[in-house]
């Protein structure tokens, strides 16, 4: 077989750069004050704060659906009235 430019690597391109212009295109290194690691995660308060705000979720969410089911009840009452009163003749109106 006849071998072709560099054995185990495509030939360069014009338009790309070389992996030594590459290494100095990275970021820019970060300026200001250098900031240590964060502290290491305590999962069990971690979980502990992730399990309460779940339960508090779940007590607005039940409040929330009794308050909407309180208003239908509400609703309800207030269209059958309604309805009670249209059905009341309306002899003044009529000739």
């Amino acid at each position: 077989m006849a071998s072709r430019g560099r054995r185990g690597r495509a030939p360069a391109r014009e338009d790309e750069p070389r992996p030594e212009e590459r290494a100095e295109q990275q970021a820019p290194a970060p300026q200001g004050p250098v900031l240590p690691p964060p502290p290491p995660v305590d999962y069990g308060v971690f979980m502990q704060g992730l399990v309460q705000a779940m339960q508090t979720q779940a007590h607005t969410q039940a409040a929330l659906q009794a308050q909407l089911e309180a208003q239908e009840g509400e609703m309800e009452q207030y269209l059958e009235e309604k309805k009670a009163s249209q059905k009341r003749p309306a002899a003044m109106f009529q000739r």
